[in-house]
């Protein structure tokens, strides 16, 4: 795992794992004695062979699979199954945190892009007003209001790829999770989503990362130096 900033000293992580154990099947753990501290405004990849338990991790960190050893502290409190059974903490919970997922066709299930958009931005219980004003921002910053009809099925996978983020930036979580993001993506997809997290870097938001290449991890770098 890397991280590209360095710690806020004194302050409380956003997210912090100690000791964490997991696996799927009894005496077959994938993740073993896990410790680490992300801190607000950070951005971690996470690097490591196919099948070394990335995915999981980050399945973790959203609340998707828990540990059956050790903690997980989100904003310096211990997340649990029980808690997020809670309606209200659960609702809390993943609208500060939004995680776009390696395959696109897994995330996407709406019948309309612009459908996806206004999926969390309704499930948070806004307006009318601002869902809409948020659902066309989004599909005018991320250049794809000539597909807010199309059926994301039917769409590149590049296109996939941005309705996905854009179901997640319609919610504006403090803190952005992606499995594998350049995955299918050309090169200048690629470089859209480069400059595209940047953003989200220089905006303040923490940024965590799967990814086996550098490309990403060394802009988000030189944004945090340009940054400080």
């Amino acid at each position: 795992m890397k991280n590209t900033s360095r710690e806020a000293a004194g302050s409380t992580p956003v997210m912090e794992l100690q000791n964490i154990g997991f696996g799927y099947l009894p005496g077959q753990p994938v993740l073993h004695d896990i410790s680490l501290k992300i801190h607000a405004g950070e951005a971690m990849q996470l690097t490591g062979a196919n099948g070394c338990g990335k995915t999981t991790l980050i399945k973790l960190l959203n609340g998707i699979v828990f540990p059956d050893r050790g903690s997980y502290l989100f904003l310096g409190e211990p997340l649990t199954k029980r808690k997020l059974a809670d309606s209200a903490y659960a609702k809390k919970f993943h609208q500060q945190l939004g995680y776009v997922w390696q395959n696109p066709d897994a995330q996407l299930f709406c019948s309309s892009v612009e459908e996806e958009i206004a999926f969390g931005p309704v499930q948070m219980g806004l307006s009318p007003v601002e869902i809409k004003k948020r659902v066309e921002d989004t599909l005018q910053l991320l250049q794809i209001s000539h597909l807010r009809h199309r059926t994301p099925y039917t769409l590149s996978g590049g296109e996939k790829k941005k309705t996905a983020i854009g179901a997640i930036l319609s919610m504006n979580p403090r803190i952005w999770i992606l499995d594998e993001p350049m995955n299918d993506l050309d090169a200048a997809a690629q470089s859209w989503l480069t400059d595209f997290l940047t953003s989200l870097q220089a905006a303040g938001k923490t940024i965590i990362f799967t990814s086996h290449e550098e490309q990403l991890a060394a802009a988000l770098r030189a944004t945090k130096k340009d940054l400080a």
